[in-house]
């Protein structure tokens, strides 16, 4: 996410995350596993599923691996996470996977390369996670949007992806935070203000909201906040992991 950092995930931390959140995953796969299996089944063979974002998407991706359903290419991250249960349910639908998050990013950035890491990519669905950078950016004196450029900028990237991506299903990812590291109190109220406008998007073009705010408070109850977000802001492995679970829960894959 900041442009000067970049987030390791080591196998250490890979293992504890899987075993942290495993009791979590299993509970909601339990509840889930029909539903997301008819979900599913239902899309067509060799439809596509696209990962858009910052570096919380990026996650470490090797950016010369463009093809589909490439591991070096979805990252380290949920993306991954996703796409390998996705395509070890449904080998038959032959499903194409791709990771286009690209770390520093902010909802302009995401506009400047829409055509070639979207549009032409032509998702059947399209998760979209963007909005810490438009804060932290912000306060890092690089940067000088507003709440409402924020909103009037998501707004257009769903406008355009609905007119140029015929039938595409939209999935809006709530941003997060953890009150740690990188995250300030300088940064609330306004970064609630942009969580909002993430939700009022999904509510009124009638889209997949997924709550990872809501997510993350309720997580905290169970561990630290250095335990599934060491900075506040990149999820370690134990993050990432109940960030996929809850995803193909919200989602229905």
């Amino acid at each position: 996410m900041h442009p000067e950092k970049s987030v390791e995930f080591s196998r250490r931390t890979w293992l504890r995350g899987a075993a942290s959140v495993g009791a979590l995953a299993a509970v909601s796969a339990v509840g889930s596993r029909a539903s997301a299996a008819a979900d599913g089944a239902q899309l067509k063979k060799g439809a596509v599923i696209l990962f858009q974002g910052d570096s919380i998407t990026d996650a470490g991706r090797n950016k010369k691996a463009v093809e589909a359903n490439d591991i070096k290419g979805l990252g380290r991250g949920y993306p991954v996470m996703i796409s390998g249960g996705i395509l070890g349910q449904h080998p038959e639908k032959e499903f194409k996977c791709f990771n286009r998050g690209i770390s520093g990013h902010k909802v302009p950035d995401l506009a400047k390369r829409w055509q070639g890491d979207t549009v032409d990519l032509k998702p059947d669905i399209l998760s979209i996670l963007i909005g810490v950078n438009d804060i932290w950016h912000k306060m890092a004196g690089r940067y000088n949007g507003t709440v409402d450029d924020y909103e009037t900028g998501y707004r257009n990237l769903i406008t355009r992806s609905q007119k140029d991506i015929p039938g595409v299903r939209i999935v809006i990812c709530e941003p997060f935070v953890l009150r740690i590291g990188a995250v300030k109190d300088s940064w609330f109220p306004e970064f609630d203000q942009r969580r909002a406008v993430a939700k009022k998007v999904a509510n009124e073009f009638k889209l997949t909201f997924v709550p990872f705010q809501t997510m993350f408070n309720q997580a905290l109850q169970s561990a630290s906040p250095q335990f599934w977000a060491g900075d506040g802001v990149h999820p370690t492995g134990a993050g990432h992991a109940l960030m996929a679970a809850t995803w193909r829960e919200a989602v229905g894959l």
